[in-house]
């Protein structure tokens, strides 16, 4: 790209996605909300990962809501020069790997595309996640255990939910939990941990930025195989908390951050 033209930088936001718009509202759209905030003087873009979930809010809302790859293309067309990409993604996983192969296919486009990190890239990373949850949870009693639901990978990442499970005890938290939905660990694995732990009610949330399909049907809902009638099966008191990651303002606040260190 020529050095000449005038400078023009923009945001794009790359999530997974999702169909539920209540969700999507207070969780991908505040963060987003949030990053723009943080650079008012850049355009801010959106993208989707998840082309099923494109397609269907598409046809469904009348909407359209780009692909990285047309957003990439997009941003070319508008004359912006350089692409600040902020993920929106829980961990470095597959979503975030096509992620970076997509945009960087435009690389000679612009004369910059730079990455932010997912949430949960550093140990630094780890430890405010677990301060910001504690705290939002901090109404709960030791006779309460809160489970939380991730979503799970077959790519290598997927041990950060252990090793969070983890470190959630390790930081003075011994009845919050996380298992993952496709993954390890998995709702058997979490079970014989919370039943060895004895509490007497469950608090489920999930561990997604938003609270759409896992959250509304395998974490909470009536199929007997859901996390809530498999503990209401075991005799626990069971109450599920419909409110994705994204919705917090401590985990908005860590995307700007992550966004803040990205080096031009």
């Amino acid at each position: 790209m020529k050095t000449n033209v005038e400078r023009k930088t923009a945001i794009l936001a790359v999530s997974f996605g999702t169909s539920h718009n209540d969700t999507r509202e207070v969780t991908i759209d505040a963060i987003e909300e949030a990053l723009k905030n943080a650079c008012p003087d850049a355009s801010l873009y959106r993208a989707w990962t998840s082309k099923m979930i494109i397609k269907k809010v598409n046809a469904r809302d009348n909407v359209h809501i780009m692909t990285v790859s047309e957003a990439m293309e997009q941003m070319k067309q508008d004359g912006i020069t350089d692409v600040m990409i902020q993920p929106t993604h829980v961990i470095n996983g597959i979503e975030n790997d096509l992620m970076k192969e997509d945009a960087l296919a435009y690389k000679d486009a612009f004369h910059s595309i730079s990455f932010g990190a997912p949430l949960l890239t550093s140990e630094e990373d780890t430890n405010k996640v677990i301060e910001i949850l504690a705290d939002e949870f901090s109404w709960l009693n030791k006779k309460q255990a809160l489970v939380f639901m991730g979503h799970g990978t077959t790519h290598f990442s997927n041990s950060i939910y252990a090793a969070l499970d983890y470190a959630f005890k390790d930081k003075g938290h011994p009845n919050i939990f996380l298992a993952t939905v496709e993954a390890y660990p998995s709702i058997d694995s979490l079970k014989r941990l919370v039943d060895a732990y004895k509490p007497e009610e469950i608090v489920l949330a999930p561990f997604m930025i938003v609270a759409g399909d896992h959250a509304k049907n395998d974490m909470a809902g009536d199929d007997p195989d859901s996390w809530y009638n498999k503990f209401k099966a075991a005799g626990y008191k069971v109450t599920p908390i419909l409110k994705g990651l994204g919705e917090y303002r401590g985990i908005q606040e860590l995307f700007v951050e992550h966004l803040k260190t990205i080096e031009q």
